[in-house]
């Protein structure tokens, strides 16, 4: 028999959904089969979808050679080298500025330099993330930004902190987290406008299309936008994400006749001028309550500012 402890960072998560990620080996029938015949939860037998507490006891039932061929090794991890500057740090969240060109997860070109990996190995070797304590967690992102997009990603450090960031990226309708990027467009945009369309995704070619007139499949879209400079043909809008889909800022201002300059999927080249700028937390609840009317700021990379100065 085996005995393991559910840590703070374990705990709030079904029992199927952990055993799935501490038996990264196992089939989804192992894991059900274990559920019924090999394990308790504190001496008792659980369900698939009890939720688990901090310092309850998973007792397995299983030779320890059973368990290693269904737990998956260890991997040794090659760092990657450190990119991201630290726009705020505390002991629960880090948001950090992604720099151009960097995944903010792995994909099929690059499973290793990603941001991701490298804010791991810096929480690593400052001893707030240690892999071989940990049975299902690792800090993750609450959000993404594109290869080609710069600025402000925020990742949670523990369980429930990232738990609560999720949450607040998903509540769009309270306004808990507000979402404001800079971008320079071909185009001018004349006035502070609230845009609206549907949004559709075609998965084969990784693009998205927006229209007026809501089809099949097609999610709401609303993206706010301000105008600051604008000159020749060209604009510096700030833009609030007021819903979050993927590609939506380069989609909508491309639909409204206004592309994100650089933009090489929705409109020309290859130097991308699209800035996530600032996170406002205005109702965050929970572990998180702390942030209320906190502002993080990131300045623009340099080669966005002398655009800037080129064009206005």
């Amino acid at each position: 028999m085996k005995e393991i402890t559910i840590t703070a960072n374990d705990a709030g998560q079904r029992l199927d959904r952990f055993l799935k990620k501490y038996f990264a080996k196992a089939p989804l029938s192992a894991i059900y089969k274990i559920i019924r015949k090999d394990l308790k939860l504190n001496g008792k037998r659980a369900k698939e979808n009890t939720f688990l507490s901090e310092g309850d006891v998973l007792s397995f039932y299983m030779s320890e050679e059973e368990i290693a061929e269904l737990t998956a090794s260890p991997k040794k991890r090659a760092s990657a080298k450190r990119q991201f500057k630290i726009a705020y740090e505390d002991e629960n969240i880090i948001a950090v500025e992604k720099p151009f060109g960097l995944l903010t997860h792995g994909d099929k070109t690059e499973k290793k330099n990603t941001l991701t990996n490298q804010v791991i190995d810096y929480l690593i070797e400052k001893g707030e993330y240690v892999p071989r304590l940990e049975k299902s967690f690792s800090p993750a992102p609450a959000h993404r930004l594109d290869r080609n997009t710069t600025g402000l990603v925020l990742f949670g450090k523990n369980a429930e902190s990232l738990r609560e960031l999720t949450a607040l990226m998903a509540d769009k309708e309270e306004g808990a987290l507000s979402k404001y990027y800079l971008a320079i467009c071909d185009g001018e945009i004349k006035e502070e406008a609230e845009l609206t369309a549907y949004l559709t995704k075609d998965t084969k070619t990784n693009k998205v299309k927006v229209s007026a007139r809501k089809s099949e499949g097609a999610k709401l879209i609303r993206t706010h936008v301000k105008p600051l400079k604008k000159k020749r043909g060209r604009s510096l809008v700030e833009v609030e994400l007021i819903t979050g889909r993927p590609h939506q800022i380069r989609a909508h201002l491309a639909y409204i006749g206004c592309p994100v300059m650089g933009d090489p999927k929705y409109g020309h080249g290859s130097a991308q001028m699209l800035h996530a700028a600032r996170l406002e937390f205005k109702n965050p609840k929970g572990k998180l309550e702390y942030l209320k009317g906190k502002s993080i700021e990131c300045e623009p990379p340099e080669y966005f500012r002398q655009k800037v100065n080129e064009l206005f």
